[in-house]
C-alpha cells in the first residue's frame, strides 16, 4: 500500500472495499474502513467485529458507533498527521458508492480527493505462497465435489437439485461457502453461458454444464465441466473436442511475459477456424483470489503481461442457441516457466451412464 501512497503523493488513503481491507489488514469481517498513512494504520469497525478485528489484524482497531461515527474517527486520524497545505486523501473510486463518498467529502477537511483507480486492487494480482495454498485447496474441494456429482447425476434430477448437491458436497469437504452462484445448465439451457439453475429436469442426451466454486479461508475456486447424460451425438462430440483443443492449446501458451490477449487469441482462433467464432462471446479467463472475478484478464483487450504468482482461469466455450453449449474451465497459477494447473478433474468427454 505504501507504493500507492508514494506514487500518488497521498497524505493518507481510505480503504472500504472488503477484499482490499482483507488483503491489506487481514480483517475478514468486511464491514468498516481502513485509514492508512506513513504514520498510522487504523481499522474502523463496529462492535459486531471489533474482537475479531483485534485477533486478525495488527492495525489499531477503533470502534465506530452513533456517538463516535466513522467520519469523526477519520477526522481525528487526519488531525494527527503533520501536513502542510491541502490534505491529499486517496479513495477507491472504482468501488465506493456515490452516497458514501458524498458523506465523507462533506465531513472531512480534505483539500484534494485523489481517485486511486485500480491501483489497490492490483496489489492482489500476484499471490503469495500462502494464498496459492488456499486457492489450491479451494479448487481441490471442487474436484472432489465433481467426482461425487458424477455418481449422482441421472435423468429426472432438476438443475436446482444438481446445484444443491454440488454445494452440499463442497461444504462437506470443508468449503466455507460458494464463491458465486453455481451455474447448472442442461440441454438447450447450456447455450446460455451464465444460465440460472431452474426446475428443468435432466434428460438423456443432454449436455450438462456445471460451473461452480467455493471459498476456503476466504479464497475462491472456479471450475467448469460439461458432460453428456448418456451417449453423446456426433455433433456434441465435435463441439466438445473443439473446446477441449482450444483449452489445451491456450494453456500451453501461458508463461511469464505473454499478454492476456495473446493467450485469448490462441483459443479464439481455434474456435473461429472451426466455424464457431460467433458462439464464443466472452473472454478466455480472469484472475481469481479473494474475489471470483479479478484482474488481469485473458481477453481480446487483455494488455497485462503474465507474471509468476498470478492465478487465472482458462475457460473457452462454444454456445449454440437451439442446440446447447460446452465450457471447460481450469484454474491455474503462472509459474517461472509456464503454469501449474490447480484443477485435476478429467477433461475428456464424459458420458454419464444412465439406466
Amino acid at each position: 500500500m505504501k507504493t500507492v501512497i508514494d506514487e500518488l503523493q497521498l497524505d493518507a488513503a481510505v480503504i472500504t472495499d472488503e477484499y482490499n481491507m482483507r488483503h491489506i489488514s487481514g480483517f475478514r469481517g468486511g464491514e468498516g474502513a481502513l485509514y492508512i498513512s506513513d504514520t498510522q494504520k487504523v481499522l474502523i469497525t463496529d462492535s459486531r467485529y471489533t474482537e475479531q478485528a483485534e485477533k486478525e489484524s495488527d492495525f489499531t482497531v477503533i470502534e465506530e458507533c452513533q456517538s463516535h461515527k466513522r467520519e469523526t474517527i477519520l477526522k481525528e486520524c487526519m488531525e494527527k498527521e503533520s501536513v502542510t497545505g491541502d490534505f491529499r486523501m486517496g479513495y477507491e473510486d472504482k468501488s465506493m458508492i456515490c452516497a458514501s463518498f458524498d458523506k465523507l467529502k462533506a465531513a472531512l477537511p480534505v483539500g484534494e480527493w485523489v481517485p486511486m483507480g485500480g491501483r489497490v486492487d492490483a496489489l492482489r494480482q500476484i499471490k503469495t505462497a500462502e494464498e496459492i495454498e488456499y486457492l489450491a485447496k479451494a479448487e481441490e474441494i471442487g474436484d472432489k465435489a465433481f467426482e461425487k456429482i458424477l455418481k449422482i447425476l441421472k435423468p429426472g434430477m432438476t438443475e436446482l437439485e444438481v446445484a444443491a448437491e454440488l454445494e452440499y458436497q463442497m461444504k462437506k469437504e470443508g468449503a466455507e461457502t460458494t464463491s458465486f452462484n453455481s451455474i447448472i445448465a442442461s440441454g438447450l439451457n447450456s447455450s446460455m453461458p451464465h444460465a440460472i439453475p431452474s426446475e428443468k429436469k435432466l434428460e438423456v442426451g443432454d449436455f450438462v454444464t456445471m460451473d461452480f466454486g467455493c471459498k476456503y479461508k476466504g479464497y475462491c475456486s472456479d471450475m467448469t465441466r460439461t458432460v453428456v447424460l448418456g451417449k453423446a451425438s456426433e455433433k456434441q462430440k465435435e463441439i466438445y473436442n473443439i473446446v477441449l483443443k482450444a483449452q489445451l492449446e491456450s494453456l500451453e501458451a501461458v508463461k511469464p511475459g505473454v499478454s492476456g490477449k495473446s493467450v485469448d487469441k490462441v483459443a479464439r482462433d481455434i474456435i473461429t477456424e472451426a466455424g464457431y467464432g460467433e458462439c464464443f462471446g466472452h473472454g478466455l479467463g480472469h484472475g481469481v483470489g479473494l474475489f471470483i472475478h479479478e484482474d488481469p484478464r485473458f481477453s481480446p483487450m487483455g494488455e497485462t503481461l503474465m507474471q509468476p504468482g498470478m492465478v487465472m482461469t482458462v475457460e473457452p466455450g462454444i454456445y449454440v442457441p437451439g442446440f446447447g453449449g460446452v465450457r471447460i474451465e481450469d484454474m491455474i497459477v503462472v509459474t517461472e516457466d509456464g503454469y501449474r494447473n490447480l484443477a485435476h478433474s478429467p477433461k475428456e468427454l464424459i458420458e454419464v451412464p444412465v439406466e
